[in-house]
């Protein structure tokens, strides 16, 4: 059996830019490297967080937004619907994030393993993020 692991969540979004900067300042991703395909429209950026998570935002011409108004929302439509990042503090994270530009969609509580702290928001483009913080 090969092996695998994990290597990057993959999004679309209307403005590269806006969404690098936003991943940047608000969870310190980094960006890893950058391309373009002209012939459709197409500007792609890899970024890399502190923790190893990887993110690739493409921008691509005439591209349709989908907006869930919550994680359930979200599960009533197949496909992804939202990624998650582990955080060592849920309130600082959440604070940050949505000072620069982010909104609560769920705030902070217990996950029903007990073994976590979660709660969601979206990005300035409406992408469902959740945050996890392990409880030790």
């Amino acid at each position: 059996m090969a092996t695998h692991s994990f290597h990057h969540v993959g999004l679309s979004v209307a403005d590269l830019d806006r969404q690098c900067r936003f991943y940047s300042q608000a969870f310190g991703f980094r960006e890893e490297y950058r391309t373009e395909i002209p012939e459709a429209g197409t500007r792609i950026s890899l970024l890399s967080g502190p923790s190893g998570a990887a993110l690739e935002l493409t921008e691509c011409a005439g591209s349709a937004p989908q907006h869930f108004t919550d994680p359930v929302d979200g599960a009533r439509t197949q496909g992804y619907f939202h990624w998650a990042l582990t955080v060592s503090d849920l309130e600082d994270a959440l604070g940050t994030a949505v000072a620069r530009g982010a909104r609560v969609v769920s705030p902070p509580k217990p996950n029903r393993r007990a073994d976590a702290r979660f709660a969601y928001l979206a990005d300035p483009e409406d992408n469902l993020i959740e945050l996890l913080q392990p409880i030790r």
